[in-house]
């Protein structure tokens, strides 16, 4: 068949996750508690920072968007997750599975763009505190999350057209819970050589350059808090960097573990668990990691609940 814009096919099926019958209504209470909980999370920060003004910083411009994002990522899949494991059509149609790949694209590369400013962040509020305000200046944060967003959303779209471009025959059953990339060009019965390059290639500078910035920025984050001799300076090391660290190891780990460095070895179940890692725990994670256990925002918090208890007495 030749390559164009066209598919044999109409919709893929969607083999969910390898979940046995009686076990079924367990995970779906499970999945959908951590799909809320992601949600909910997330909507918080958000609402959080929008109503009051002392978060209104270079740091929480990037957390309210990375919040966003999470709540924007985990909502592309879960959804249609969950529908699935209690429905037995578990088809989508196929412009919609190309719909659901552009914007995990879109969402999982912002995610990448917006922990590496989040870092930056950090490094220049901790390692050149005299000049936080210059460095990080309101047009220079605007200009981080714009350019995000910009990049991220031509890259979504390159590899979106580039799979528009391949043919589909007869199998359209995709043994994975969403319309993953790499699932889809096993599929294609045109030649997916240009699409693995673009892959690779794009996928070393939305990726793995990130994470190595990020984890450079904590390095010099680390080495410049215990320069002060005292355990607080170390406890307060650890405090700043490790959890943060955990979380960007755990997202970038099994991206790059399934995308850029595949294995012939890894099985599907392998790929599917290491998927549900990076696109349902570590968006549920992020608010705990990142905010939520923040002073600011439970002074934030607290601001609130009382401006809305004046608000109803009055």
């Amino acid at each position: 068949m030749p390559e164009g814009n066209q598919t044999g096919i109409s919709q893929f099926l969607l083999l969910g996750l390898p979940i046995p019958p009686e076990h079924q209504h367990l995970f779906y209470a499970l999945f959908l508690a951590m799909y809320l909980t992601t949600v909910l999370g997330n909507l918080i920060i958000i609402i959080l920072i929008r109503l009051d003004s002392q978060l209104h910083t270079p740091m929480y411009l990037f957390l309210s968007n990375l919040s966003f994002s999470d709540l924007c990522f985990s909502s592309v899949t879960m959804p249609k997750l969950l529908q699935n494991m209690q429905s037995q059509d578990t088809s989508i149609p196929y412009a919609g599975c190309l719909s659901q790949m552009y914007f995990f694209l879109l969402f999982g590369d912002l995610e990448s763009f917006l922990l590496v400013a989040m870092a930056y962040d950090r490094y220049v509020a901790i390692c050149f505190p005299l000049h936080y305000t210059s460095i990080m200046s309101p047009k220079l944060c605007v200009s981080l999350v714009v350019l995000s967003w910009v990049l991220t959303t031509f890259h979504a779209m390159l590899h979106t057209l580039l799979m528009a471009r391949l043919s589909f025959c007869e199998d359209n059953v995709i043994p994975h819970f969403f319309c993953d990339m790499s699932a889809l060009l096993k599929l294609s019965c045109s030649d997916t050589h240009v699409n693995e390059l673009v892959i690779f290639v794009m996928g070393g500078l939305i990726l793995v350059i990130p994470f190595v910035l990020i984890v450079v920025s904590y390095a010099r984050i680390v080495s410049s808090i215990l320069k002060v001799p005292s355990a607080r300076g170390i406890r307060k090391a650890f405090s700043t960097c490790g959890s943060h660290l955990s979380v960007v190891s755990l997202f970038y780990g099994t991206v790059i573990g399934l995308y850029l460095c595949p294995s012939a070895n890894n099985s599907t179940v392998k790929e599917t668990v290491m998927a549900m890692m990076y696109t349902v725990v570590t968006p549920m994670l992020n608010p705990f990691i990142y905010s939520l256990r923040n002073r600011d925002m439970k002074g934030a918090l607290g601001r609130v609940i009382s401006k809305k208890k004046v608000f109803f007495w009055l």
